[in-house]
């Protein structure tokens, strides 16, 4: 698709300053791990309170596998540009370029398969150690894409694996200044609070005092 030149204009200059990033700390946690805190607690219509120990308390943690706690949404705009290069020397007439403008979601989270649990008994303490978040998926909707001032060239055509790789970088790109804005910070935070809320909620923790780690 071609722009007119004002158009072409503004966005040259959004590519420099526009990046929408909306942190959206929302919790997701998925009613299977509820369900895997509450399951067997009732029994022929009775409550049973269970025996607090580290094999139960991790198991049930465990059966939610991932904890996805942060996703994080963006709008951003990127330009390609590449030319044939004969020993450093920067071949006249075969540059081709593009820019690209795309929507993206990261959801950052923890691998609850990792989480250690440590029951004292005498001292009537819980202590929850979570493995640090980490980056669990990074999408581009293809909807979202938009090629602009797109420059071919004959010499030096554009191909399917200048996308491909332009789309990668911009990925990893995009992963690091969201990790450099907080997005791995505020993971860890809400999946301590998430895990520390349902364990609360589990009978025979509230004789418990629970530290989270």
């Amino acid at each position: 698709r071609t722009m007119t030149e004002t158009e072409s204009g503004r966005r040259r200059m959004r590519m420099r300053t526009r990046l929408l990033l909306i942190a959206a700390a929302v919790v997701l946690v998925c009613g299977a791990m509820l369900a895997a805190f509450l399951l067997g607690l009732r029994r022929g219509g009775q409550e049973e309170t269970p025996v607090i120990t580290s094999d139960l308390l991790g198991e049930r943690l465990r059966s939610a596998q991932e904890l996805v706690t942060v996703a994080y949404y963006y709008t951003n705009m990127g330009r390609f540009e590449n030319h044939v290069d004969f020993y450093g020397w920067k071949v006249p007439l075969t540059t081709k370029s593009f820019i690209v403008s795309y929507d993206g979601v990261i959801k950052a989270g923890v691998d609850l398969g990792g989480v250690e649990v440590e029951v004292d008994e005498t001292g009537k303490t819980v202590t929850v150690t979570l493995p640090d978040s980490g980056i669990l998926s990074h999408e581009i909707p293809e909807d979202s894409i938009e090629v602009f001032d797109e420059s071919d060239n004959i010499f030096n055509p554009i191909t399917i694996e200048d996308y491909t790789g332009f789309t990668r970088d911009e990925k990893t790109a995009m992963e690091q200044r969201a990790i450099d804005n907080g997005l791995l910070t505020s993971a860890d935070e809400q999946a301590r609070s998430a895990v520390e809320s349902l364990l609360r909620l589990m009978p025979g923790m509230e004789s418990y005092q629970l530290n989270m780690q």
